[in-house]
Parts: structure tokens; C-alpha cells; sequence
């Protein structure tokens, strides 16, 4: 009963998923046209050694299916409205007006061009499985972004299994937390972008890691897995590498451990697999950006074409992030993109304040009180929850430190966002790679609050509500999407020209 119940949740994220990718036309405010380009490349075999312009052809794609929705304000549409899609235009005049905007574009540099490369990979593979079955224009472009709703379904089965290793007996958290990965309204996940494979990937790992800490003789088999997992996940975007070392930090500390009892001789070729399959990917990823580009992070060509300069370390300290009101804006805005993400429709955030306020207030108070099962004698969890309790808080204060370091660490110049008036980096698809870790902790905070209760029942009620009102704001935030006649939609009432 219970399997068939997760069953039902992968295969309503999935469906939830698939509909808002085809709701949102192309090409939305988070970079999307500079991930799909990099698809593009990546889909003809170029793996970009410097910051590039942008393909003909995906310009070309831009250029035909790209709205203004995103973008323009009510100065510019009045009222909305706004001109019909470029795709629907008779062939000659779409033969007359596209070289002109293919020549702008191709003088456009993609600052996402460095980037690691596993999400570009995969979706290069997934559009060549999707020209190969024939589909071609735009709906190649929303092919490549349903390959999310994949990734969605698998999300809630890692949550659930991870929950279940570490709480088998709560029955609450073992269920929640895939059922907010189910109905988790993240925009990330309705675009082509990177971030969408963080998540599954780090939550493959951490799965690794806990089976990894519960075990005393781990086997080769998991040592392959945990340490594939953890590369791959650094492999995908920058933003997860304080994840991989929290992580590998964690293992090695236990390894540690281990050899002082004396037990970690029959483990050891274990060990050495696992930290090879670590080090020798992230490491020959590190030896190239140093080889091809002289910087080892591989950033410095984007934060140059961003406008962004680093500030001296003695900077850093005047920051607003180190007040009292500059941490609350920090903090505040951060969790509300880490669960409703960052797009705009008509140039206004698609937010709801009393969402928002919810999101972050939350976060914040169920995280305090899962807080004491860190510690010994403060809860009933057993050593090795409480293990994994740590390694979770871990991986989330990580990321989270890691956006708060680089807001401190540059000077963004004339750059919109983030600004010197607002210099505060608040993305949180960025830290989405923390999302299992962070909703293990976010449902056993909940667990905790009701446990005087005794009975579960209420657990599930709360959880329910908060679904609820979860979807009730995401369908009427994003519903104005469905009306576009740019989304996958109105691809069905007009001409298509690829």
C-alpha cells in the first residue's frame, strides 16, 4: 500500500511537471536561451573552451519561439497584448527578418558556456533521441524540458528512500518528505536549466552516504555508487561542490573513526574506490579548467563578462549580510526562491508575499527545532539519526554559506542582479542540490513539534493543508502562462517553422 502511494506521488510530480513546461513558453528569465545554446553545443559534440556566441542554430530557435512575456512591462504591451509569435509569420517575411536578429544574437556571449557539463550532456542526448524520433521546431524545444518531469518522478522516490533509512519508524517523515517533493513548486523545474539534475543527483548521494554510515563493512558496489553519485553532482554545477565536500568530509571522518577501533583494514579497498571515483572525475575537471582557462573554478571569464570583480578579503566585512536586518533580507529572500523559484511574467516576480513570508518562516523554525537531534540526550533519536541529522544541517548551512560567501566576495558593478544596491545572491535553485538533506530536516522539525500529540494524524493534516495552499498559490500565480500563445499549447494553432 505504501509503495503503490509513492507510486502515485512520482507519477503526480511528473504530471504536475509536464504541464507547467508546456504552460511556460520559451524563453524565460533564468538564463534559459544560455542553457538551451549549451545544449545545442553540446548536441553536436562542442564542449566550449571559452565564452562563445551563440550558435546560429539555436538563435535561430530563439528568434522564432522566444515571447516577450518574461520581459516586457506594461509601458511597452499595454494591456498585454502583444504581437503574434514569430513562427506564425508567412515564410517570406520570417526569410526577410530573422538574418537581421541572427546577426545581433551571434555577437551575444553565453557566460554559461564553462559550466560543468553533465546536465548539457544528458539533454544533448535526450534532444537527439527526440530529433530522432522525428519531433522537430518548437516542440524539440519542449522535448528537451520533459525530460524534468523524469527527473521530478525519481526525486520523490530518493526522498522517500532516504527517509526511510533514516526514520523507518516515523511514519510522518518517511511519507512527507515525499510528498512535498511531490507537490515542491520550484520553477526551476519548468525550464532548461542545470539545476533540475541537482537534486537527483545529490540525493542519489546522500543515499550512498547514509547507507554508507550505517554499515561497518561497506562493499565495493556502494563504494562505486556513492563516489559516481558525489562526482557527478559536482559535475553538474559549481554551486554543489560545498555539497561533495560536506559529504566526502563526512565519509572520511567516519573512515577515521573506523581505523582507531582498528576495524578499517577490511574496508579499505572499499574506502580507496570510493575516493577515487571522487577525486579522479573532479579532479581531471579541475585539471582542464586550469589547463584550458588558467583559473581552477573555470568562473572567471563569466564573472568578467557579468561585470563582477572580486573585492579584497578585508572587504567582505562591511557587507549588510553581517546586520541583523541584511540577514533576515538575505535569509527571507533566499527561502522564498528556494521553494517558488525566480520567474517574472510582464516583469513582475510570479510571488505570492503571504507564500513567500510562509516559506521562509518555516523553513526557519522547523530547521530550530530539528536542531536538538544533533546532540545526545536532547531527543529520542538513535546515534546513527542523529549522525545523519548532522551530515544533513551540513550539506544545507553549506550551500547556504556558499551563496552568502559569494554575495560578500564581489563588487557587481553595473550588473542588475545581484547589484551593488542589493548585493545579496539569492537564487535558490542554486542550493536546490541540498533539497532531500533539507526536507529530511524541514519534516522531522514538524515531526517534533507534534510529538506531544502522540498520534500522527495531525502530522498529515498539516502536511495537507500546506499542499494545499502550496498548489492553490502555484495554479493561480502561474495560470496567466496558460494563456500565451507562445507555450507548447498555441504550437497546436499555428504554422511551425523550425
Amino acid at each position: 500500500m505504501e509503495l503503490a502511494f509513492i507510486w502515485l506521488l512520482a507519477g503526480m510530480a511528473a504530471i504536475r511537471v509536464l504541464v507547467y513546461c508546456a504552460a511556460f513558453p520559451f524563453f524565460n528569465n533564468v538564463d534559459e536561451q544560455f542553457h538551451f545554446d549549451l545544449v545545442v553545443k553540446y548536441s553536436h559534440g562542442e564542449l566550449p573552451t571559452k565564452l562563445v556566441p551563440f550558435s546560429q542554430e539555436s538563435a535561430r530557435y530563439i528568434i522564432l519561439y522566444g515571447t516577450p512575456e518574461y520581459f516586457a512591462g506594461p509601458r511597452r504591451f499595454p494591456g498585454r497584448r502583444i504581437p503574434p509569435p514569430t513562427w506564425t509569420f508567412p515564410p517570406t517575411e520570417i526569410a526577410r527578418e530573422v538574418p537581421r536578429a541572427l546577426e545581433q544574437w551571434r555577437s551575444e556571449p553565453n557566460h554559461e558556456a564553462l559550466e560543468p557539463p553533465l546536465y548539457y550532456a544528458l539533454a544533448a542526448l535526450w534532444l537527439k533521441l527526440g530529433s530522432a524520433c522525428g519531433i522537430g521546431g518548437g516542440f524539440l524545444l519542449y522535448w528537451i524540458r520533459f525530460l524534468n518531469p523524469l527527473l521530478a518522478g525519481a526525486l520523490v522516490w530518493i526522498g522517500y528512500v532516504a527517509a526511510r533509512l533514516v526514520f523507518p519508524e516515523r511514519s510522518l517523515i518517511r511519507l512527507g518528505v515525499p510528498v512535498l517533493l511531490a507537490f515542491f513548486p520550484q520553477d526551476t523545474f519548468y525550464s532548461i536549466q542545470s539545476d533540475v539534475l541537482s537534486p537527483v543527483l545529490f540525493g542519489l548521494a546522500f543515499i550512498g552516504v547514509v547507507k554508507w554510515l550505517q554499515t561497518d563493512a561497506p562493499g565495493m558496489r556502494l563504494a562505486l555508487f556513492t563516489g559516481l553519485a558525489l562526482a557527478a553532482s559536482g559535475l553538474v554545477k559549481g554551486a554543489n561542490w560545498p555539497l561533495v565536500a560536506v559529504a566526502t568530509a563526512t565519509l572520511l571522518f567516519h573512515s577515521v573513526r573506523r581505523a582507531w577501533t582498528g576495524k578499517l583494514s577490511g574496508t579499505l579497498p572499499a574506502t580507496a574506490l570510493l575516493l577515487a571515483c571522487i577525486v579522479l572525475p573532479l579532479g581531471g575537471w579541475l585539471v582542464r579548467n586550469v589547463s584550458l582557462l588558467g583559473d581552477i573554478s573555470g568562473t572567471a571569464e563569466k564573472t568578467k563578462s557579468l561585470g563582477w570583480t572580486r573585492k579584497p578579503v578585508g572587504e567582505w566585512w562591511h557587507h549588510p549580510i553581517l546586520t541583523p536586518k541584511g540577514l533576515w533580507e538575505f535569509w527571507s529572500e533566499l527561502m522564498a526562491s528556494f521553494w517558488r523559484g525566480e520567474f517574472v511574467w510582464f516583469g513582475q516576480r510570479l510571488s505570492a508575499p503571504v507564500m513567500d513570508n510562509l516559506y521562509w518562516f518555516s523553513s526557519f523554525v522547523l530547521l530550530v527545532l530539528a536542531a536538538p537531534s544533533l546532540l545526545p540526550g536532547l531527543t529520542s533519536t538513535t546515534p546513527s539519526q542523529r549522525q545523519v541529522c548532522r551530515l544533513a544541517f551540513a550539506c544545507f548551512a553549506a550551500s547556504v554559506a556558499f551563496l552568502a560567501l559569494t554575495s560578500m566576495a564581489f563588487d557587481y558593478g553595473n550588473c542588475f542582479y545581484p547589484s551593488r544596491a542589493h548585493p545579496f545572491f539569492t537564487s535558490g535553485r542554486l542550493i536546490t542540490g541540498a533539497l532531500v538533506p533539507f526536507f529530511l530536516l524541514y519534516v522531522h522539525g514538524l515531526d517534533r513539534a507534534l510529538a506531544p500529540v502522540k498520534v500522527v494524524w495531525p502530522g498529515f493534516l498539516v502536511l495537507a493543508g500546506f499542499v494545499f495552499f502550496i498548489t492553490v498559490s502555484e495554479i493561480e500565480l502561474n495560470s496567466p502562462a496558460f494563456d500565451s500563445a507562445y507555450n507548447w499549447f498555441g504550437l497546436w494553432s499555428g504554422p511551425s517553422s523550425g
